[in-house]
């Protein structure tokens, strides 16, 4: 659906598929009326130019806030700040800066301590993605239907999280709002804990290759669950660093449900484990179903 556009200028940095996605989709609503991308590569600027996704393209942040009415971080969690802290004297004032990134305490404590109290800061994480990267993977598509959640802290503009808002629903997502602190934990487990079991069973798997052949073995069951595996190695080492409290409980939460299946198998325990797979099926038919409660 069309809206008039609130936006006069949008910033991208970070045109993959995150911010490649989140252009698109603005630009298919009429949500903005011109988009400057920004990144480190001119190969993928010019994919996203190609693809229609920016307007103008930059590798120099500096230009890319310059003017900008909102301003999207849609790069790794560790080089957020670094980028604001270079070029937070250059964003106008009222200006706001948001994020897609996937930790959202430290991150949003730190973009605030290096910005101007003049610009506004809606840290923001939709639940959308793939392992493919670039810009050449964007979509408009992508956030249709899918959950964005917004982390505002107490003292941020209502305005500007309004705004914010409204960019997502007009890409098609369903906007929720979160204390930063439950975010982190509850993306840790939900989204940061299956990568780390996906990440780790490759390369468990790689290591017991060296004794006896497995990975040339590999079926449809080892490379769907490792899908993610495929994702940008950055990305996930500055995610682990970022919310390595809430990664570890739920780490620590795994490894002790490990060790009761791992203790029925050796008992041969029938009736706990068809419970327990039982159980586990019905859960998973309402996560794919979007009943999830």
């Amino acid at each position: 659906m069309r809206v008039s556009a609130s936006v006069k200028r949008l910033a991208v940095i970070g045109v993959g598929l995150i911010g490649g996605s989140f252009a698109l989709a603005l630009k298919e609503a009429g949500a903005v009326e011109s988009v400057v991308g920004c990144g480190r590569t001119k190969e993928n600027l010019y994919d996203a130019l190609a693809i229609g996704a920016i307007d103008d393209a930059t590798t120099e942040a500096a230009e890319a806030v310059e003017g900008a009415d909102v301003i999207m971080l849609a790069v790794p969690v560790r080089s957020m700040v670094p980028i604001i802290a270079e070029v937070s004297h250059l964003i106008k004032p009222g200006a706001i800066v948001t994020d897609a990134g996937s930790t959202k305490e430290v991150v949003t404590g730190e973009l605030v301590g290096h910005l101007p109290n003049y610009v506004h800061v809606v840290p923001g994480h939709p639940i959308a993605g793939s392992e493919k990267t670039g810009a050449i993977a964007a979509t408009a598509g992508l956030y249709k239907g899918r959950r964005t959640i917004l982390t505002p802290g107490k003292f941020t503009d209502p305005a500007a999280v309004e705004l914010v808002k409204k960019l997502w629903e007009a890409a098609g997502a369903r906007v929720e709002t979160m204390a930063p602190d439950v975010h982190d934990v509850v993306l840790g487990a939900v989204s940061h804990l299956p990568h780390m079991v996906a990440y780790a069973l490759v390369d468990t798997l790689l290591k017991w290759d060296d004794q006896v052949p497995m990975l040339r073995f590999s079926a449809g069951g080892l490379k769907d669950f490792t899908r993610v595996a495929s994702s940008s190695p950055e990305m996930w080492r500055d995610v682990c660093l970022d919310n390595r409290v809430a990664i570890i409980e739920a780490i620590d939460r795994l490894t002790a449900t490990l060790g009761e299946v791992k203790r029925e198998i050796e008992a041969g325990n029938e009736k706990a484990l068809l419970e327990r797979f039982t159980r586990c099926r019905e859960v998973r038919k309402r996560i794919t179903s979007g009943d999830q409660g």
